[in-house]
């Protein structure tokens, strides 16, 4: 019997049967594009769109949740069809994830669709950060029980401590920052001092993956910001796409910065501080005037909610998850501002996998391949006809 591992994220959706070596990545989102008003992009066909500027986003996730049953149902049926992976649904398990503290009413959805309207053979529900944790204690040669997932996402930033596969709940700590508001506000700052850019969110994001980075040092690197000439080694232009000779846009070298143009058809973006600064609000939300912890002071408050004799287990494993954690020196500045915080006494640790992205679609399907999966957290299509939501429950959220 086949398994088909879901990791179902509001940004994109990490999906793929057991069997294979990584997941495939899907845009959870349909695209309708400018230049070709009269067709919808689903998923990963945005890749057939010849114009990427001014795109327009249908979600079906809203701060963090999902909310949009239509519009996700258009994508798992195009990611589950004869375009996407073929599922065979009576004969395949699946395993998807969820968001922490989940509504009742949209797991209840969530479980009645997948059972009623694709008819699954049996059905498993977890959270993505209970998969990075199983993934890192098969990682790890200590098979250390104890795992601090820091998981910075789309819409939230999640600092989850997981002990033997359970979340512990009343020490998992959220900040309303993620990749979305980065994006969000790079838009604003660009739109205010140089282009505007407010409907370019596709372009402004890849611009975003391009070139930002956690400063390590943020005073100096202000400082040095405000240099002119070569004294300012920081800058940097980003050459924007035109979708005529160029696709996707690209960072020019340092030495090529501030040189003349190489034709009057190309289209820049100066980018000097906004390159540390933006990735800064993970670290200090108050700057933007959200009044919340940064990571680092959330990580330090999770741990200290914990039982005492844990928290020295928990600060030396702390993974780090989510596509902000691939900002060059995010590491580094959580294991810098932790040490900071946390008792002298205490080691830290921080990982980071090669892909944080795919790591919880790792985690599931190493977990999907086990014996306590297919005996203690399935709930097969005959069970949930005859018990109804009450096994989903019981099974999933125990």
């Amino acid at each position: 019997m086949a398994t088909l591992v879901l990791d179902c994220g509001a940004c994109s959706q990490k999906i793929g049967f057991a069997s294979n070596q990584a997941p495939r990545s899907i845009p959870n989102a349909i695209f309708k594009a400018k230049s070709e008003r009269r067709k919808l992009f689903i998923g990963d066909q945005i890749e057939e769109c010849k114009d990427y500027s001014a795109l327009f986003y249908v979600l079906p996730f809203q701060k963090g949740f999902l909310v949009n049953w239509d519009v996700e149902k258009q994508i798992w049926d195009y990611t589950f069809g004869k375009e996407g992976l073929e599922v065979n649904f009576e004969d395949t398990t699946l395993l998807v994830t969820e968001p922490q503290f989940n509504f009742t009413s949209l797991k209840d959805a969530m479980d009645e669709i997948l059972f009623e309207e694709y008819n699954f053979k049996a059905l498993s529900r977890t959270t993505a950060a209970q998969l990075s944790a199983y993934k890192c204690h098969q990682d790890m040669v200590s098979k250390n029980p104890v795992c601090l997932v820091v998981d910075t996402g789309y819409s939230f930033t999640h600092i989850v401590p997981v002990f033997n596969g359970k979340v512990i709940k009343k020490a998992v700590r959220r900040i309303n920052v993620g990749g979305k508001l980065l994006t969000n506000h790079l838009k604003e700052i660009i739109s205010y001092r140089q282009l505007h850019v407010l409907d370019e969110t596709f372009v402004i994001n890849q611009v975003k993956e391009d070139t930002c980075y956690v400063s390590s040092q943020f005073y100096k690197d202000m400082e040095i910001a405000r240099q002119r000439g070569k004294e300012n080694t920081i800058v940097r232009e980003y050459v924007l796409p035109d979708y005529t000779h160029i696709k996707r846009g690209y960072v020019k070298t340092e030495q090529d910065t501030g040189e003349t143009k190489k034709n009057d058809t190309e289209q820049t973006l100066r980018m000097n501080n906004e390159r540390f600064t933006v990735p800064e609000i993970l670290f200090h939300p108050s700057d933007i005037g959200i009044h919340e912890m940064g990571i680092p002071e959330a990580i330090v408050d999770s741990v200290s909610a914990v039982p005492p004799e844990m928290q020295p287990h928990f600060y030396m494993n702390i993974l780090l998850t989510g596509g902000s954690a691939l900002f060059p020196g995010f590491k580094e500045r959580i294991f810098d501002d932790v040490r900071a915080l946390a008792p002298c006494d205490f080691d830290i640790v921080v990982n980071l996998p090669p892909n944080p992205i795919a790591y919880a679609w790792e985690g599931g399907s190493t977990l999907s391949k086990s014996d306590t999966f297919t005996k203690k957290m399935c709930v097969t299509k005959a069970e949930y006809a005859e018990q109804g939501k009450a096994i989903c429950k019981e099974r999933f959220d125990s």
